[in-house]
């Protein structure tokens, strides 16, 4: 991975003044059902388009267009087009993720603040940051820690490609399939976005195990946020 990178560089900087986000949809992004929570059931409405289930509802007062996208980048990437081609104006990514070291245990809520693709071959937008003043606002409502998020098309769960993801950033980081390629559209199109994650898998051997032992009691954390998120936003 090169030089080790310090995380605390990516904190990003409250602009001055009143920050004002879009008005509009809010579009929800997770990589499994489960990971949707509540908000599938809360559906006034289900269409497709383009194969992507997209569910409309009302949450704190504001449209909501949620999708389960399927796992990986090519598959987040495509549903976070998707969801911004029908009018989502902020892209909120939400799910689960894995642990690269025992600091950061089952169960711990991530804010992403900053979003790398790990397996991405050039150097050029291989790194994205979310809004700040949703990073801001979703830690506020929901505490958690911040990290980067290492997303990556294999999950990670060698013990030792763990290890060596943890020694090349410093500080709290988490891995991830997903989040890198949907902020990229994100960014592309100049939508702000955010994620937050829970950790499902422990470093160290069975993660796979891990997983299946937590995902059902974790799954829907992040999304069970959106709610007071929402309200929060200006």
């Amino acid at each position: 991975m090169g030089r080790k990178t310090d995380s605390s560089e990516a904190l990003c900087a409250q602009p001055e003044g009143l920050v004002m986000l879009p008005s509009g949809p809010i579009g929800v992004l997770a990589a499994l059902p489960g990971e949707l929570g509540a908000l599938t059931q809360m559906a006034e409405e289900s269409h497709r388009v383009g194969g992507l289930l997209i569910h409309q509802l009302t949450l704190g007062g504001r449209p909501v267009l949620a999708a389960c996208g399927g796992v990986g980048k090519a598959n987040a990437a495509g549903a976070a087009a998707l969801l911004l081609s029908q009018g989502a104006e902020i892209l909120l990514v939400v799910g689960t993720a894995g642990a690269l070291t025992r600091q950061t245990p089952v169960g711990t809520l991530v804010h992403c603040q900053r979003a790398f693709q790990t397996d991405l071959a050039v150097r050029e937008h291989r790194q994205q940051e979310p809004h700040g003043h949703i990073l801001d606002c979703w830690q506020r409502v929901c505490p958690g820690s911040k990290g980067w998020f290492l997303t990556a098309d294999r999950p990670v769960l060698n013990p030792w490609r763990r290890f060596r993801l943890a020694r090349a950033f410093s500080g709290p980081a988490v891995a991830d399939m997903e989040t890198g390629a949907a902020a990229r559209v994100a960014e592309r199109a100049g939508v702000p976005w955010g994620a937050l994650r829970a950790v499902t898998d422990a470093a160290g051997f069975g993660a796979s195990r891990s997983f299946v032992k937590n995902y059902t009691g974790l799954a829907a954390l992040s999304a069970d946020s959106l709610g007071e998120l929402i309200r929060e936003l200006p």
